[in-house]
């Protein structure tokens, strides 16, 4: 194989596929990334860490037709360490390659292509399309609610249910939830759910622009994003995710509707003196006040108050104050809406203009 391209368009190809390279390897080849090169004048770079796969396409001409993995993160380095704007000629057989841009010359080892797993070729039961910024607004505004290395295998991904009408993608980690839908006209007959890992939403997002469109495939085991020059793959986590339905609370009586930014910054001062493992704070609500408060086991104590439009019943209530950050951070509207019943029912909220988003925490004792 032998290819002669600009520096620039190289790294930003190994940029896209690097995320899938694992550090950790458990095979060589998994330290590389797979170079293709065809006599019909493309070039495909693949990584993958046997859970996700990432495959960019460059349009460009070819010298020497060939396949041959070559070491990621060094040649990533190496383009890196390399002038804006210059050119690089890279060589390479089954055992050697050699890198040259101008008087550097690089001689890096490889593996055969022959190495190098391969996902099996996706049977997809659903094909549709679907704005990239809409897909990246779908998991920002849930994916922070993603469980991380729980025992409950299911709740360390994102779901995502696709109906005929209807994109909607749910997290969990048992004491928050964040659900957030897009409106979609798709070509199917039924409702599909689908657990998408974590690691595999996070490079989708990184991943994600705001203007081209992607087309989504999803078949029995996997999940594929196709955009212009690059190709996403996730293996998908087999299990039952909750039911969503039944996790929203009911008959939620109380209502503050409030400026989000003032919230956030007093829960922020709060936290400072919460305690470091619980993150506990204490809501007090009553008439046209919210007053906050938390302690640690050092007797320290921090108290602050905001003026709200309340008129209902008295109610104080403890939650993870980080929790609420999260949604807050989360949140883009102005105003924000929190629906209460009692100190042992979940809180719902969301954004006063964004009723498609929805956010549950559970309450603490305190």
């Amino acid at each position: 194989m032998k290819i002669v391209i600009q520096r620039d368009i190289l790294l930003h190809a190994l940029q896209q596929v690097i995320g899938a390279v694992e550090k950790r390897n458990t095979m060589p080849a998994l330290a590389n990334i797979k170079f293709r090169a065809t006599e019909e004048g493309q070039i495909e770079l693949t990584g993958t860490d046997l859970e996700i796969e990432l495959q960019a396409t460059i349009n460009h001409p070819v010298e020497t037709a060939g396949e041959v993995t070559l070491p990621a993160r060094k040649l990533m380095d190496i383009c890196k360490a390399l002038p804006e704007g210059s050119e690089l000629t890279i060589e390479a057989d089954s055992n050697k390659a050699l890198v040259r841009s101008g008087r550097s010359r690089f001689s890096l080892i490889t593996l055969p292509a022959t190495e190098f797993p391969v996902l099996d070729e996706i049977q997809s039961s659903k094909t549709f399309t679907i704005k990239q910024g809409a897909l990246k607004n779908l998991i920002e505004r849930t994916a922070f609610a993603m469980a991380h290395q729980d025992v409950r295998y299911y709740l360390n991904g994102l779901m995502m249910e696709v109906t005929p009408q209807h994109i909607r993608t749910v997290a969990t980690d048992g004491h928050r939830l964040a659900l957030s839908k897009t409106e979609a006209d798709i070509d199917t007959e039924s409702s599909q759910q689908v657990i998408i890992p974590r690691k595999g939403i996070q490079e989708l997002s990184r991943l994600l622009d705001d203007s081209e469109e992607a087309t989504l495939s999803i078949s029995a085991n996997h999940f594929r994003v196709s955009m212009p020059g690059l190709r996403f793959t996730s293996k998908l986590i087999d299990g039952r995710f909750p039911d969503y339905e039944r996790v929203l609370p009911k008959g939620s009586d109380k209502e503050i509707i409030m400026d989000r930014e003032p919230l956030r910054q007093a829960l922020s001062r709060a936290s400072i003196l919460s305690n470091e493992k619980y993150r506990g704070i204490r809501l007090m609500i009553s008439h046209n006040s919210l007053r906050i408060q938390a302690h640690n086991p050092e007797q320290e104590e921090a108290e602050d108050e905001l003026e709200i439009n309340y008129s209902g019943d008295e109610l104080e209530v403890g939650f993870n104050v980080n929790y609420l950050l999260d949604v807050l951070n989360t949140v883009k509207d102005e105003q924000v809406r929190i629906q209460l019943k009692d100190p042992n029912s979940s809180a719902l909220l969301n954004g006063q203009n964004s009723p498609d988003d929805v956010y549950v925490v559970m309450p603490m004792r305190l």
